[in-house]
């Protein structure tokens, strides 16, 4: 089902700050090919809308929203707190999603955006039903682990995506996935998938031609400075691996509940904090001069004890006066 507004009378919701504060993974390799992937084909009038499948509490669908074109449409579709249809993916959804909510989602999504996308509340598989065919320019797998639907995922989005969209596969190469790895690489050998780069995390390919994205990407590796990188070859076609450790990250969603600028703060504080009385400020000494108490220590110690005790009693009769 689908559902474009959200009751968020509840407790307990999330108010994140800033994306860092909603939970998930999305490292800032990604968040910065996110990025040029889709300035790129914004930068090439290239039309179409955004699709993630899996979405877990929203941290890349923030942030996706955000790239979100005039009068392009976003679909998010992932189980939430539904109950899935197989043992299997129930067993997966409680081992690695337990705190999975859709009304989370949608707190940590509304932190940032006005709307919601529009919500596909269900399997995975479901989406053909609720996206058109060849309308969807960059779509985002990251939902079941699981050989079979990761597979049935891959072919549904090829069926979605425009002829030069991009998919991205999260898991591709983790070890508690072996699933994902299995349906990545066979679509790669066997359904035309021709990838254009990898992270640590995620796998990014097209069925269009790789040349003029890779092409263009190195371009923006080389001009930024501060992304690592490799172009190996599978099968015969280059395949650009890097790495941003240390890069620093793309612009961010703005969150509603951010903190107030730190100068404005520090101004109202210091202004909270200033006493109504007059102000008193130390007593500054002539350089070079010493201090009554000082004279007294330094006779004590330096003139013989006849004149220092003389010198007491003429002070005493000085102050009686």
């Amino acid at each position: 089902m689908t559902a474009p507004t959200a009751d968020q009378s509840a407790e307990q919701l999330p108010r994140p700050a800033r994306l860092s504060e909603v939970k998930g993974w999305f490292f800032t390799a990604d968040q910065l090919l996110f990025d040029w992937f889709l300035a790129y084909q914004k930068e090439r009038s290239e039309a179409g809308d955004l699709l993630e499948l899996g979405a877990y509490m929203g941290k890349s669908a923030i942030f996706l929203g955000a790239r979100l074109g005039a009068g392009e449409r976003f679909t998010v579709c992932d189980l939430f707190d539904s109950p899935a249809e197989d043992a299997s993916n129930s067993k997966e959804m409680r081992k690695s999603y337990a705190s999975l909510t859709r009304r989370a989602f949608e707190a940590n999504y509304l932190s940032f955006h006005d709307e919601l996308p529009t919500i596909v509340q269900g399997l995975s598989s479901l989406v053909s039903e609720h996206v058109e065919k060849g309308s969807v320019r960059f779509a985002h797998i990251d939902a079941s682990h699981l050989y079979e639907h990761v597979h049935g995922d891959i072919l549904a989005v090829r069926e979605l995506l425009t002829g030069s969209g991009v998919v991205v596969l999260d898991d591709y190469r983790a070890e508690h996935c072996p699933g994902v790895a299995a349906a990545t690489w066979q679509a790669v050998a066997n359904e035309g998938l021709r990838p254009v780069c990898i992270t640590g995390t995620k796998f990014y390919g097209t069925w269009g031609d790789p040349e003029p994205y890779q092409k263009a990407l190195l371009g923006w590796i080389e001009e930024r400075g501060d992304v690592w990188h490799e172009v190996q070859y599978v099968n015969g076609a280059p395949l650009i691996r890097l790495s941003a450790k240390g890069a620093k990250e793309p612009a961010q969603p703005v969150s509603r509940h951010r903190p107030a600028p730190a100068a404005a703060k520090g101004a109202a504080g210091s202004a909270a904090a200033a006493p109504s009385g007059p102000v008193v400020r130390p007593v500054r000494r002539t350089p070079g001069v010493p201090t009554r108490a000082t004279v007294r220590k330094v006779a004590r110690e330096v003139l013989p004890p006849i004149v220092a005790r003389a010198l007491v009693k003429a002070r005493k009769r000085v102050g009686g006066r």
